[in-house]
Order: C-alpha cells, then structure tokens, then sequence
C-alpha cells in the first residue's frame, strides 16, 4: 500500500528504514541496530537529478597527482612511483574490507585486472579497515583476497575507524563514498575518479560503467 519498508545487514550494520507516503513524499523512522532511531522526511522532488558520480571528487589545486607510500601485507613499504608500475596504467581502489559495495567492486576490478593486466595494467587497493590492529586489518584483506580470487596489490591505508582516507590523501579534495577508483594513466595523470560504484543489482547503470571503464582503460594502455 501506502508504506515503506527498507532494510538490510551485512555481517557488521543493520538498518531499517520504514516510512508511510503522504501526499508530497515520505515521512518514517529510520533505526541503525537497537541502539539508534531518528526521524526522516522525504520530499518529491520531480526535476532532482544526481549528480556525475565522476566529479565529485578531484585533485586540488597545487598537487601534481595522486602520491602515496602505503605497506603492503609483507610490510614493504609500496608507492606510485616503484619500478612495478612505471610505464603503465593503475587503478587506484579506495576500499575496506567492511564495505558490501567494495566488495562487488572488487570482483569486478579482479577480472578487469586478469584481462588487461598483461597489456600493462596494474591496479592497487588502498584498504582503511576498522579494527584494533593491523595484524587484523591484514587478516581481513587476506580473506577479501581468498573470497573474490583478486591478484592486485592491496595496501593498507589505515587500521582503524580513526584512520580517515581523506587526511592520508590530502591532494584529494573530499572522499564522499567507499569505495572511490581512480584511474592513472602511463604519464601518472588522474583521468578519471569515480566516487561509489554502480554494482551488478544496479542494472543498465552497471552495463554502462562497464562499457564506459572498458573503453577508458583499453585507451590508456594504447598510449
């Protein structure tokens, strides 16, 4: 009828969002576990449209590019600027193991990695767990690995919640969504961030991401 009902649990969160519709939109409670309620409102909105995912997050003025140094499960520290990625085209993944929409991200970069990598793609997760020490953080990533069969590099950014992507990437001007992609070209210039990711369930919006990802990484590996 006339009521709304939206949940979901992922191993970590559960939400629920429930609302009744009214004649200029929604109005309903939403509860983050059994600790957390809050009234919402929504309003209908005919002519609202989103906004381009690819420019809601940039490089800032007085940066060259994206820089980083990050250690990896080996404890070797990792960068942009190593001999493994000179000359070739990177993804940069900005991702946690906790993240449902990293996760179908993920399996989509591994096979993007297995096909392209041999023409001179590399692509790099840059992982900011939420756990009390690295030693777990590295554990987490290590069963994302197993489960998605990802062969990429996987750094980690930061261990805990208090670890924020945004202060350990200060050339980027926010980071609004888990996970964000950032696409580098041969010459080490950011072609393209992606904030969120448009996930199988999302249809004809996943089709052309893909289309349209496919076609930008296959154009900087032919340059």
């Amino acid at each position: 009828g006339k009521k709304l009902l939206l949940s979901t649990f992922d191993g970590s969160h559960a939400f629920l969002f429930e609302a009744e519709q009214t004649d200029s939109g929604l109005v309903g409670l939403f509860y983050s576990g059994t600790h957390w309620k809050e009234r919402w409102v929504a309003q209908k909105n005919d002519s609202v449209e989103l906004r381009n995912p690819n420019e809601l997050t940039f490089i800032k003025e007085g940066y060259a590019g994206l820089e980083f140094r990050f250690p990896n499960a080996n404890g070797d520290s990792v960068s942009l600027a190593d001999k493994q990625f000179e000359n070739k085209a990177v993804i940069v993944q900005i991702m946690g193991s906790w993240c449902p929409n990293c996760l179908d991200e993920t399996k989509y970069l591994s096979a993007l990695y297995d096909k392209y990598n041999k023409e001179g793609l590399e692509v790099i997760a840059l992982a900011f767990e939420r756990t009390r020490t690295e030693e777990k953080a590295f554990e987490n990533l290590a069963k994302l690995k197993d489960k998605t069969g990802a062969n990429y590099t996987f750094l980690l950014g930061g261990a805990t919640r208090e670890d924020k992507a945004a202060e350990k990437l200060p050339m980027l001007n926010h980071i609004m969504s888990y996970p964000t992609a950032i696409f580098i070209d041969k010459t080490k210039k950011v072609r393209r961030i992606h904030t969120g990711f448009y996930g199988p369930s999302t249809g004809k919006f996943y089709t052309d991401f893909v289309a349209e990802t496919d076609g930008l990484v296959k154009e900087m590996l032919s340059e």
